[in-house]
């Protein structure tokens, strides 16, 4: 008989992808030696991946807890919502930044031969229209307006 995992052995992944957004985050802290590095597209596409991966994780514990736990399955449910406009948000970034020319040729001449999933700069999008036909299947449309949370003078 094995015992139970001490809380500090327990889910080692999600430790690990949290302790490198904490590297990552340091990183970009810029020191007085150097300037602030300004981000890529390379850099909110594996943002906005680690981001639908929580979306999923999200998912599926708002939906393991809901039936024991109403009122928790709920605010998982809310934060659920709330990760799915700061991924949509991340995804609008994208495409606001320029590309590198480099990565606009390849775009401009695709060879699905070399690429199966197609052009760099789409496996954000398709990524994004897949978590987004999950989130609809659940979620209203009023909840996902982003809502005012300051007053209006």
């Amino acid at each position: 008989m094995t015992s139970p995992p001490r809380p500090d052995d327990a889910h080692p992944y999600l430790r690990a992808a949290s302790a490198g957004i904490r590297h990552h985050t340091r990183t970009l802290t810029p020191s007085d030696a150097d300037p602030p590095r300004p981000v890529d597209r390379v850099h909110l596409d594996v943002l906005h991946a680690h981001l639908t991966a929580l979306l999923q994780l999200l998912d599926r514990l708002a939906d393991h807890t809901r039936p024991p736990h109403p009122a928790a399955g709920r605010h998982l449910a809310t934060a659920h919502t709330g990760l799915w406009q700061a991924t949509t948000e991340v995804h609008a970034a994208f495409h606001l930044l320029p590309g590198t020319p480099q990565a606009d040729a390849e775009t401009s001449a695709c060879h699905p031969e070399r690429l199966p999933e197609g052009p760099p700069v789409l496996t954000i999008c398709q990524r994004h229209l897949a978590a987004g036909r999950v989130v609809r299947r659940k979620t209203t449309p009023t909840d996902l307006r982003p809502h005012a949370t300051a007053c209006v003078r």
